[in-house]
């Protein structure tokens, strides 16, 4: 439902973060401000058979009960027995989903729980492979061969029932809505790192209709695993050529060289507008439009620039802003030399009769790619951007590129009083939000 046409609105009430800058709102901007990197030596996995020892680690993030924030005493019982059947990603994002409550004032018994509800966004989430590893081992012969026709009789016992529900992409809504006795719409989202911004297009969608009064729209992600940064180092391009980790991530910059493995996840409080004025929150913004696009080709190749100009289009379209009223569009900014330039392309059309350049963002160069948790802490980044008044720059953007005609953001400009959110899979699957600040 395009806002336009929606008498209910839709605002902001609170977020949440867990990131390589922190697991506080306040530690996310203070990051931002003062150009502080969050990439580094990984320590979370043996890099020795990756291109590059550095990425973006979410380092504050342990997977103890206090990373969840001040919790009853009945939602601490849970959250710690449920720890067992949940992966580091999952932990990420049911912890940012928490604290996104907490800074919402929302509390049990504070909202009316039928009508309240989650959309989750995440990457296709892989198992660990040392949960074989036992069942692996009883499965080999004399000479330490495994053999396969064993694994149904032999190994597949020694694996833990209840693994698979340590890595199912759906289990971050069902774990935040179980925990909050939140019985309203659930869904859950899985397009990689287009997942974010429509799965706050779904929640916005969904209360715009009538169909809940309060959803947590959230997403989490990783390309810091054993087994994913490999699968992401076979597929796309990986940052190298710098002895100081915190200038990899360079998004539009001549000299970027690749991507930046990072993890993290992000969540925000979507509310009613006269839901939320009835019981006194602050409100931190307000969602206005949204759009999703996938183009290949016929060889099934991604068309970024398109993608990416149909979901800005949309978002224009179902918000009703004009270019000219767009603060600033914060990017996908992957640093990969194809993605970037296609992405300036499709800015640059979009926004080809504003009548002054668009300022152009991209946080991604603070903390790298953090699949599909990137698009929320860069919703959340804006978002305070707008709060403070003040926007942050593309950190190590040094020279400008010929193929990359953006007009890159500096230090304590105006962020405006709206902004469009952009991302894009590999696969050519785009996502947009845009939204401005309350009034």
């Amino acid at each position: 439902m395009p806002a336009a046409d929606s008498n209910r609105r839709v605002v902001v009430t609170g977020v949440g973060v867990v990131t390589p800058l922190g697991s506080s709102k306040e530690s996310l901007w203070n990051a931002l401000q003062s150009g502080q990197s969050g990439v580094g030596e990984l320590k979370l996995i043996d890099s020795t058979n990756l291109p590059t020892p550095y990425g973006a680690e979410a380092k504050q993030f342990t997977g103890s009960i206090d990373d969840f924030g001040p919790l009853d005493s009945d939602r601490k019982k849970a959250i710690r027995k449920g720890l067992k059947v949940m992966c580091r990603e999952i932990q990420m994002g049911v912890a940012a989903a928490q604290l996104a409550m907490t800074d919402a004032g929302l509390e049990p018994g504070g909202y009316d729980n039928d009508r309240t509800g989650i959309v989750y966004g995440s990457d296709y989430i892989m198992t660990l492979p040392g949960e074989f590893l036992d069942g692996v081992k009883n499965c080999l012969d004399a000479e330490g061969r495994f053999e396969f026709d064993r694994w149904a009789h032999d190994g597949l016992p020694k694996v833990t029932p209840l693994w698979l529900l340590k890595y199912l992409p759906n289990m971050p809504a069902s774990h935040i809505a179980i925990y909050n006795d939140m019985r309203g719409p659930n869904n859950s989202i899985t397009l990689r790192e287009a997942s974010p911004n429509l799965a706050v297009a779904e929640a916005y969608s969904t209360i715009a209709r009538g169909s809940a009064d309060a959803i947590i729209a959230g997403a989490t992600g990783t390309r810091v695993h054993s087994l994913r940064s490999i699968h992401v180092v076979l597929q796309e391009p990986i940052a190298n050529g710098s002895d100081d980790p915190t200038k990899l991530s360079r998004p539009f910059d001549r000299h970027r060289t690749g991507l930046v493995l990072g993890e993290g996840a992000g969540a925000i409080m979507l509310e009613e507008l006269e839901s939320a004025k009835a019981r006194g929150a602050s409100i931190l913004g307000e969602v206005v439009g949204y759009g999703s696009s996938t183009v290949t080709n016929r060889l099934g190749e991604p068309q970024t620039d398109v993608a990416l100009r149909n979901v800005m289009e949309q978002a224009l379209r179902t918000s009703g802003l004009s270019v000219d009223e767009i603060g600033h569009v914060h990017a996908h900014g992957l640093s990969t030399k194809q993605c970037d330039s296609a992405e300036a392309a499709a800015i640059q059309r979009t926004f080809a009769n504003r009548k002054s350049p668009v300022p152009v963002t991209a946080a991604k160069s603070y903390f790298g790619n953090l699949g599909a948790g990137s698009g929320m802490v860069e919703i959340v980044a804006s978002l305070l951007a707008m709060q403070h008044g003040e926007l942050f720059p593309i950190l190590n953007y040094e020279e400008p590129d010929a193929d990359c005609p953006i007009n890159a953001a500096k230090a304590g400009s105006s962020p405006g009083d709206s902004f469009i959110n952009v991302n894009i899979s590999p696969q050519g699957q785009a996502g947009a939000i845009a939204m401005r600040a309350f009034a």
